[in-house]
């Protein structure tokens, strides 16, 4: 594009709950995963693995039931991502609960409003599937995706001081949760 036609151009951004991925989309997925990664907005990679396992990660969500993912897409090239996990068949008391995990935005994606969508979809599949409530945690450096969720309504209910290690220091992480109504 030249330089008029960016400064025109109104990106086109959709997000969905794919049920099977193109070997292109995992494609698209490693490289938004990686960038995301090297940016420190990793979801628990502090460093890409090799394309093969991450390629592997992506084929085998598709294969577990129990998880379902939403992808968003700008300009058609898919640029971030979350999963919503069901609970365990056997956990009949909370089985009323599902988990967001694996929450990402590629950093050239950014601010165009990805994740408010990206998680506003999470929830509406979850409400499909009849879950009353979302529970979520995510580092504490992780502050745009932090700003995401509060926007969201998601309420702040713990702190683990011990949640992860980057660099050889531990790193503090917040749990969240969000009724659905």
């Amino acid at each position: 594009m030249t330089p008029e036609q960016l400064s025109t151009h109104v990106a086109k951004i959709s997000v969905e709950s794919p049920t099977r991925l193109s070997q292109g989309d995992i494609h698209e997925l490693c490289d938004a995963a990686e960038e995301a990664i090297l940016s420190g907005g990793g979801f628990g990679w502090l460093t890409p693995p090799p394309r093969s396992v991450m390629e592997d990660y992506w084929r085998g969500v598709q294969l577990i039931p129990e998880r379902h993912l939403v992808i968003a897409r700008l300009d058609k090239v898919v640029a971030g991502s979350c999963q919503i996990v069901l609970p365990p068949r056997n956990n009949e008391a909370q089985a009323f609960t599902c988990q967001l995990t694996t929450f990402f935005v590629a950093p050239w994606a950014r601010g165009h409003g990805l994740a408010q969508m990206i998680v506003a979809e999470a929830e509406a599949l979850a409400k499909s599937k009849g879950f009353m409530m979302i529970n979520l945690d995510v580092r504490s450096t992780q502050f745009r995706a932090i700003q995401s969720f509060e926007a969201r309504g998601f309420h702040r209910y713990a702190v683990n001081d011990f949640y992860a290690r980057v660099d050889d220091q531990y790193v503090s992480g917040y749990y969240y949760h969000k009724e659905l109504k």
